[in-house]
């Protein structure tokens, strides 16, 4: 029975169908055998045709002087370290076209061998060999070939510039984020302490008012609470008892001093309770007032 045509690449790949009574037959034959079958291929065998290579190289051979073609074929130049070539020893060093660097001595040793045999004879004909010092080569490349490299070279230094400076703008950008971050929540820090003290001076737990002034009046204030505060003490106690405390504060005793007018009394009174605060002065002054009515 035959077997279906395979489909797909197998079908691309295959130059013909093969079928079971094909196989069968290869195998009755002896042509197939059991197991997997495997078409080997036999060693390449290397052919030598001499006669094709002279025709070939006719063909392209041209009639011209040595100076025009400049070939010739040398030996390598023997090696400094080793001894010199002889038949024995070349068939005990083979060449091994494989290792690299013998394969590259080998081509500067025959180049070398080439210069050390071809300069004689052109200096015999007179030919220079070496180029004068003011000498300029003509280029490979033209100047537009050279112009289009060279806008290339800048695209691509500018390109980079741009990058390296988009990589600049963007740690500028993450450092003032962060910056502006510590200023934020140094502000917010600040904002909630002076709440705190507010609340605390509102409620009457504290009657200092040092976070209006800043740190450094703050600092010289303590350092003249301490001088201040039995004088003030003495000034409130003046004001709401009459007492003579010094000179220039007045005794309501007193009969000289009874009877001057309001304006002086409230003069005198804002002179003595002068650093109290408001919400302490207030009901003081009030109190005065009433007394002088």
């Amino acid at each position: 029975m035959d077997t279906p045509p395979l489909s797909g690449s197998d079908s691309d790949s295959d130059d013909s169908l093969v079928t079971d009574r094909e196989l069968q037959d290869a195998f009755s034959r002896g042509l197939l055998k059991p197991g997997l079958n495997v078409v080997l291929e036999g060693p390449k065998k290397a052919v030598n045709d001499v006669s094709g290579l002279k025709q070939c190289l006719a063909e392209f051979k041209r009639d011209l002087e040595w100076v025009e073609r400049l070939d010739v074929t040398l030996d390598p130049v023997p090696e400094i370290s080793g001894p010199q070539s002889t038949p024995e020893n070349k068939d005990q060093k083979a060449f091994d076209p494989e290792d690299d660097f013998q394969r590259e001595m080998s081509f500067y040793r025959q180049a070398q061998a080439a210069v050390l045999s071809i300069l004689p004879r052109l200096h015999q004909l007179k030919v220079p060999t070496k180029r004068p010092t003011d000498y300029f080569a003509e280029m490979a490349k033209s100047d537009q070939q050279m112009q289009k490299i060279r806008q290339k070279l800048q695209a691509k230094q500018a390109a980079m510039e741009k990058s390296e400076k988009a990589k600049q703008l963007r740690a500028l950008r993450k450092y003032g984020k962060k910056v502006q971050t510590e200023v934020l929540q140094k502000r917010q820090r600040e904002k909630t302490h002076m709440m705190n003290a507010i609340k605390k001076y509102q409620k009457g737990f504290s009657d200092k008012l040092d976070f209006l002034e800043g740190d450094q009046k703050a600092a010289v204030r303590k350092t003249k609470e301490g001088a201040k505060g039995q004088q003030m003490k003495k000034g409130y106690e003046g004001f709401l008892f009459g007492f003579v405390m010094g000179a220039g504060q007045v005794s309501h005793g007193h009969g000289s001093e009874f009877h001057r007018s309001g304006l002086e009394l409230r003069e005198h009174s804002a002179a003595c309770g002068r650093g109290l605060p408001a919400h302490v002065m207030g009901p003081f002054s009030r109190i005065s007032l009433g007394r002088l009515k």
